[in-house]
């Protein structure tokens, strides 16, 4: 049994499972064993938590997965794992995202901020999963997940998007040079000016340091209807995870902290 997950909001084909875990995530009854800062359930195996915790949490998720997931070595880039033969690190895939067209097999993105994007088609023949912190975003991570699922037979307009538990637009302050990096891709994949621009804010103390807040839901959902996914085929967007430390890990409010996991597969 599995509890105090995050669910997403679609309505997904009968066979693909999906869930994010959250802090204090239970397995069968079971919480995480991993202690401050990265209490209770924390995945992340880079982030200076005691190894052996890290093993028994993800013993835990073990549990109620299939199989053994496809744990990434995520850099902030916009690479796409489909097999063993493309960069590893220690034997683990170096991307962004993975995309999984084998029964049973699990895709997994670890998050404490950046957003977590799960993919799969009304077939429910194959899912994926994006990691689009910023930059990832900006580079198009989405773009090149969508672009292999189609290499892979899917039709964009049957693709259905999950956008998961990230930081909030009230929270995520960024430079300007930010900005004008997001509006300068935007107008080389054809996207208006002001349309990328209605995703920034700037208050009045905000001007003095040229800082603004960026709503990276409204910024990945672009991109999503910018690659042909159909509106009504977007869901999530709603959650912050700086706002709400009792569920979720965030390396913007904590500095050291532990990473959440956005799990999805098909039977």
């Amino acid at each position: 049994m599995l509890k105090n997950v995050i669910l997403p909001d679609w309505v997904n084909p009968s066979n693909v499972h999906a869930f994010t875990t959250t802090r204090t995530t239970h397995v069968n009854g079971q919480k995480g064993v991993s202690l401050a800062p990265f209490n209770e359930f924390n995945l992340g195996s880079h982030v200076g938590d005691v190894a052996q915790a890290v093993a028994h949490n993800r013993s835990l998720l073990r549990q109620i997965v299939p199989s053994e997931p496809l744990w990434l070595n995520q850099t902030h880039g916009v690479a796409v794992y489909q097999s063993n033969t493309q960069n590893q690190c220690n034997g683990i895939p170096e991307a962004d995202a993975v995309l999984v067209t084998e029964p049973n097999q699990v895709a997994v993105i670890m998050t404490a901020d950046c957003l977590p994007v799960l993919f799969t088609t009304r077939q429910g023949n194959m899912v994926a999963g994006a990691h689009a912190g910023w930059r990832s975003l900006l580079n198009g991570v989405l773009e090149n997940t969508l672009h292999a699922m189609c290499q892979a037979g899917a039709q964009r307009t049957e693709i259905i998007a999950w956008m998961g538990p990230a930081i909030g637009a009230a929270q995520f302050e960024v430079g300007a040079e930010v900005r004008a990096e997001f509006i300068q891709k935007g107008l080389v994949l054809g996207i208006a000016e002001d349309v990328t621009r209605e995703c920034f804010r700037q208050s009045l103390e905000q001007q003095s340091a040229h800082k603004y807040t960026a709503d990276i839901y409204a910024l990945a959902r672009q991109r999503l209807q910018w690659s042909g996914l159909l509106d009504n085929h977007i869901h999530g967007g709603g959650l912050c995870t700086v706002s709400d430390a009792q569920k979720f890990y965030s390396y913007r409010r904590d500095g050291t902290t532990g990473r959440m996991a956005s799990v999805i597969w098909f039977e």
